[in-house]
């Protein structure tokens, strides 16, 4: 059942931005101070947001897909009567996009061909790959993961998803025979996994994630992408593992520490991509936020479940 007369506040920026104001009226409510409004939609950093919000205010969007650090800052913590949603899904098919440009990219030994000077066509058939065939075990098989699956499908690969629950993976143009298993068995897939997309979110829990004991069990052929966290991979053990030849490769758009120094071993691994953390470019992203926020605010106001709530006893 609809609430009459819902507002929203917009922050930090005053006047907001025309997409987030076109987003609360698009969901069916009324832009308005953060004094008159019982939701907010907040487009800064943890640092900005304020220290103290006025009790009618119910409910929060963060502009984020990750919220470790909005934990860290204790933002949600300071709060715990109002509802915090975070931006998860959102950026879902643009992340899964640049996943499968690192994982194509790697399989397809294209790092090599870059640095080509001349022509070594006998060099590189050897190296050369293909998806067909091969498991991808996606690691964190939320919004991004269930974007990548569709890509992956019809390349021939076959798709391990990885998420918390072990109930089954299902979205638009997900097969019913996707296989699905939780985070307690996930020692059981890698004797059988071909390539990794690590793309869940950080918690203590999932911090190292991908360790050294899990690239000594991979394959030669391997590649590790992640589009995620930095810290779901050990960094030490990663470079390790690239330099001995134990997996093919890594495709990485976060990293551990971050930004990756100057000098780093990375950046020289000849079997490394790199990427600066722009799978979710801000051309593209704002544009994203407004269309799940807008979504939210129509779930408000209607008083239906709110997309990507944040669970303060899980940690996103």
């Amino acid at each position: 059942m609809s609430r009459p007369a819902v507002a929203i506040a917009i922050g930090p920026a005053d006047p907001p931005p025309a997409l987030l104001a076109k987003a609360v009226a698009d969901g069916g409510a009324s832009v308005a101070g953060l004094g008159e409004a019982q939701g907010l939609i907040w487009a800064g950093t943890p640092g900005q947001f304020p220290d103290e919000l006025p009790e009618a205010i119910e409910w929060v969007q963060l502009p984020a897909a990750g919220v470790e650090d909005w934990f860290t800052a204790g933002v949600i913590a300071a709060h715990p009567n109002v509802r915090f949603t975070s931006a998860a899904g959102a950026f879902a098919a643009s992340v899964a996009e640049h996943a499968l440009m690192l994982l194509l990219a790697g399989v397809r030994y294209l790092p090599e061909h870059l640095r080509a000077d001349t022509w070594r066509q006998q060099d590189f058939f050897p190296h050369i790959g293909s998806l067909r065939g091969k498991t991808v075990t996606i690691v964190g098989a939320g919004g991004i993961g269930k974007a990548l699956i569709p890509m992956l499908i019809p390349l021939g690969a076959h798709v391990i998803a990885v998420n918390r629950s072990g109930r089954p993976v299902t979205g638009p143009r997900i097969p019913d025979t996707i296989e699905t298993i939780s985070t307690d068995h996930l020692a059981r897939v890698w004797a059988r996994t071909d390539h990794v997309v690590v793309a869940a979110p950080a918690t203590p829990e999932t911090n190292h994630l991908i360790d050294a004991d899990v690239l000594a069990r991979l394959k030669p052929s391997s590649w590790v992408v992640n589009v995620a966290r930095g810290s779901l991979i050990d960094t030490d053990a990663l470079v390790s593992a690239l330099s001995s030849g134990a997996i093919a490769g890594a495709g990485l758009d976060v990293t551990e520490p971050e930004p990756l120094p100057d000098g780093h071993p990375l950046w020289s691994l000849p079997n490394a991509i790199v990427t600066p953390h722009d799978s979710n470019p801000p051309q593209l992203r704002l544009a994203a936020f407004a269309d799940h926020a807008a979504a939210n605010v129509e779930r408000f106001v209607t008083g239906k479940d709110l997309l990507a709530p944040v669970d303060p006893s899980l940690g996103y």
